[in-house]
């Protein structure tokens, strides 16, 4: 008996079954709502909860700190770092949106992984210590050591290739895309689009930029689909584009992501000056925030959408941290800390940095070594994610059941 051929949506009605995945995603785990929620987050920051925070410096932010968005990169030479991975949200604003939001994440992990209370205080302790070690003169800083949680990921990064890649991405290595649960076909408006943007000689240059690639080389689309992939996102326009590099027996392929950008829900610095169109801005963000991913985003059209376009690659990884052990908890939260620390000290000059950490260094107490503001919030907002993500299963993972 001969299998029935599997239907998939019409574009028209990709929007209610990408929302239903998306609810059900995010009932799965606290934290994982709590990853999927960016807007919660500035709902809370505009009803006026945001004023206890310090104004910070204005810089780009990741605007969506989460643990999910750091873990480790490869750059366009191969180099590997660990740095922010996703900028879909980055805007010029304050410094302490993202301390907030990495701070609910990580306690929001310590939950997960069913640490006892007092381990949020002293991972928001270590997180702060980590973060503001950034600010400090290279000379005087203390290195901040890699968790072995971090190192573990980080060599499983170094060692994978392209045919691991390929099954987790495609779970194939054929030249083609398998139709089904996590890819859908494009409409020929889509595909015609996709084509023409990889005859543009700029995304030819994205391909080939990588170090053992022949810089003169051919690229030609071998397959591409409609990807139904991430949380906060999943709805946006996005492509999975198989892409080959030459022809013949040497042929080379790659997987190219193609993904929406979106007007982003982070509030913007007064006065900040910032591309308008939104793939442009999540670019620039990129270049000042995690430059090993800004060597590889290219911003583009695709039927009249913004979008940007990344190869991706074997070395890029989310870190898979659920459940922690209470030393594993507060070295993290430091060394991430320290990540997103980096990022944003780069953009400052020495006086700039030096009028942050004196304001990292107030409203502090007896009983924690963390500010005030940063507790407080994350505990409030810890408290609203929970109530919220029992709403949320109510009213649809027990609809589902």
């Amino acid at each position: 008996m001969s299998k029935a051929k599997p239907s998939f949506p019409s574009a028209k009605d990709r929007g209610a079954l990408l929302t239903e995945r998306r609810n059900l995603k995010m009932a799965r785990s606290a934290h994982a709502y709590v990853r999927g929620s960016t807007a919660k987050f500035y709902e809370w920051l505009a009803g006026g909860h945001g004023g206890s925070l310090p104004s910070g410096p204005p810089a780009w932010i990741c605007g969506d700190c989460h643990i999910g968005n750091l873990g480790p990169i490869a750059n366009a030479k191969g180099h590997i770092e660990i740095e922010i991975r996703d900028l879909d949200q980055t805007v010029i604003g304050n410094p302490a949106h993202d301390l907030v939001r990495l701070g609910l994440s990580l306690a929001s992990a310590a939950r997960g992984s069913d640490l006892p209370g007092v381990m949020t205080a002293r991972m928001l302790e270590q997180m702060i210590d980590g973060y503001q070690i950034a600010f400090v003169d290279k000379a005087d800083a203390t290195p901040v050591e890699r968790p072995e949680a971090v190192e573990i990921a980080l060599r499983h990064a170094l060692g994978r290739k392209w045919k691991e890649l390929a099954e987790e991405r495609i779970h194939d290595t054929s030249p083609t895309i398998p139709l089904g649960k996590h890819y859908w076909p494009l409409t020929r408006a889509e595909r015609a689009a996709i084509d023409a943007l990889f005859a543009d000689e700029r995304a030819r240059r994205l391909v080939t930029a990588l170090r053992q690639r022949d810089d003169n080389a051919a690229i030609e689309v071998l397959d591409a689909a409609y990807w139904v992939k991430g949380c906060s996102s999943l709805g946006n326009l996005r492509c999975a584009v198989l892409v080959g590099i030459n022809g013949g027996k040497t042929r080379e392929r790659c997987l190219m992501d193609v993904k929406e950008a979106v007007t982003a829900l982070a509030p913007r610095a007064p006065k900040a000056r910032m591309p308008k169109d939104n793939a442009e801005r999540v670019a620039e963000g990129a270049w000042h925030l995690s430059p090993a991913l800004g060597d590889r985003l290219l911003p583009a059209r695709l039927l009249d959408r913004s979008v940007f376009v990344r190869e991706l690659l074997p070395q890029d990884l989310k870190f898979e941290l659920d459940h922690l052990t209470p030393d594993e908890a507060t070295s993290v939260a430091r060394f991430l800390a320290n990540v997103v620390g980096q990022a944003h000290a780069r953009q400052m000059d020495d006086a700039l940095r030096k009028s942050w950490f004196n304001d990292l260094q107030r409203n502090r107490s007896k009983t924690l070594d963390a500010p005030s503001w940063l507790w407080t919030s994350v505990v409030e907002l810890l408290t609203i994610h929970e109530g919220a993500y029992l709403e949320h299963c109510r009213r649809f993972a027990a609809v589902a059941a």
